[in-house]
C-alpha cells in the first residue's frame, strides 16, 4: 500500500510539471521539461530564426514568427509537429514584421508589415501597413495604411503589440493610448487616450508589454507608468483592460524605477512579480519585486546578477521565476524567497523571442 501511495504521489508530481517552449538559434524551438529542465525535443521551425512566439486562444498550438525569412510556423503543443510553415519573402522583396496577434478562429494573423525591395543600387523601404496573413493560403491577403499619427508607435522591435478581442471583431494596440481597430477594415473605431485618464492622481499613462502567463481570456493585464499632475512624480502600478467592455482599471503602487520588464501573475491571480532595472553598465542593478494584488502593495524584493540582455518568465504553477535569453543558460529562482534555485545549461543559444509555458 505504501509503495502504491508513493508511486501515486510521484505520478501526481510529474503531471503537475509543465512544459516550456523556448525559441533558440539558429532556427528551432526547444521543448523543455519544467521539472528537470532537460531538453525533451528540438523542433525546427522550417521558416527561419524565431523572434516572436504566441499561443493560440485554445492553447493547443504555438505560432512562431521569424525575422530572417519573415515566416510563420505553427506547432502542435502535444505532438511537437509543425502543422504549417511558410515564408513571406519572395525574390528581391521582403515583408518584415516584428509582432503579431492570432485570430481566435486560428485562420488569420494580424500584424504590421514593412515592405523592403532590393534594387540594383539601393533598398526601397515602404511605409508600415496593417496586414492580414491567411494561414491556409500562406500569404498576405489584405493590407491597409497605418495612419500617420500611429506610424512611430507601430515600428521598431516589439512595438505596436496587438491583441484580438475574444469575438475576433476588434484589434487592440496598447501604448500611450489604446487604439482599437475594426479587424475587417483596420479602421480606427475608438481611441482611449491615457494622457489624461479619468482617474484622480494620474496623468501621462503608458502601458507596458504583457507577459505570457498574465493573459486570461478577454483581458489584458500589464504594468503601467504614470505621473501625478501636481508635482509630476513618476509612479507605477497594475492596469487591467477588459477587451469586451473596454473598461480599464488602474491600481497605483509606488514610485517608478528606471525600467520594468512587464508583469508575471500567479495562477490564482493573487501575487505578481516583475524585474526592475536601475542604472547603466557598471552601476546597473537588477531586482525581483513581488506584489500582493489584493492590497496592491510590494511585499518583497531581492537583487540578482544582471545579464547584458535577458528575458523574464514564470513557471506554470507560479512557484518559480525564470531568467533566460541571449545566452545558453536558464536560471530558476524560488518565487517564495526570490533566491536562486538552479542554473541549467541548455546547450543552445536562446533568442529573446519570449517563452510559452504549458501547464
Amino acid at each position: 500500500m505504501k509503495a502504491f501511495l508513493l508511486a501515486l504521489s510521484i505520478a501526481c508530481a510529474t503531471t503537475q510539471a509543465g512544459t516550456l517552449f523556448l525559441p533558440a538559434y539558429p532556427d528551432h524551438v526547444l521543448v523543455i521539461d519544467e521539472a528537470t529542465q532537460k531538453v525533451l525535443d528540438t523542433i525546427p521551425t522550417q521558416a527561419g530564426l524565431p523572434t516572436c512566439i504566441r499561443q493560440s486562444f485554445d492553447r493547443k498550438k504555438i505560432y512562431v514568427g521569424t525575422n530572417d525569412r519573415n515566416g510563420i510556423s505553427v506547432i502542435d503543443v502535444v505532438s511537437h509537429k509543425v502543422l504549417n510553415h511558410f515564408v513571406l519573402n519572395t525574390g528581391n522583396r521582403q515583408l518584415r514584421f516584428n509582432s503579431f496577434a492570432v485570430d481566435p478562429s486560428d485562420k488569420f494573423i494580424y500584424t504590421v508589415v514593412t515592405e523592403v525591395v532590393k534594387q540594383i543600387d539601393r533598398y526601397e523601404v515602404g511605409k508600415p501597413k496593417y496586414a492580414v496573413i491567411d494561414l491556409e493560403q500562406q500569404k498576405i491577403t489584405r493590407t491597409a495604411d497605418v495612419p500617420e499619427e500611429d506610424i512611430d508607435a507601430t515600428t521598431g522591435f516589439m512595438r505596436g503589440l496587438m491583441y484580438v478581442s475574444p469575438d475576433g471583431k476588434y484589434i487592440y494596440q496598447f501604448r500611450e493610448s489604446v487604439v482599437i481597430l475594426d479587424s475587417s477594415t483596420f479602421k480606427v473605431v475608438d481611441r482611449i487616450e491615457l494622457a489624461k485618464p479619468d482617474f484622480p492622481g494620474l496623468s501621462d499613462v503608458g502601458m507596458g508589454p504583457v507577459m505570457q502567463s498574465v493573459n486570461e481570456p478577454g483581458f489584458y493585464t500589464s504594468v503601467f507608468n504614470a505621473e501625478d499632475p501636481a508635482v509630476h512624480r513618476k509612479m507605477f502600478g497594475v492596469a487591467r483592460f477588459d477587451l469586451n467592455s473596454r473598461a480599464v482599471e488602474f491600481s497605483a503602487i509606488g514610485p517608478s524605477p528606471e525600467g520594468m520588464m512587464g508583469l508575471e501573475v500567479t495562477p490564482d491571480r493573487k501575487t505578481a512579480y516583475t524585474v526592475v532595472i536601475n542604472g547603466e553598465y557598471g552601476t546597473r542593478r537588477c531586482e525581483f519585486w513581488a506584489f500582493n494584488l489584493t492590497t496592491n502593495r510590494r511585499t518583497m524584493s531581492n537583487e540578482f546578477p544582471c545579464r547584458p540582455r535577458f528575458s523574464f518568465g514564470m513557471s506554470s504553477d507560479g512557484k518559480e521565476l525564470y531568467i533566460y535569453g541571449a545566452g545558453f543558460q536558464i536560471e530558476r529562482y524560488d518565487a517564495g524567497t526570490l533566491k536562486l534555485r538552479s542554473v541549467t545549461d541548455l546547450q543552445n543559444d536562446v533568442t529573446m523571442a519570449g517563452l510559452v509555458v504549458i501547464p
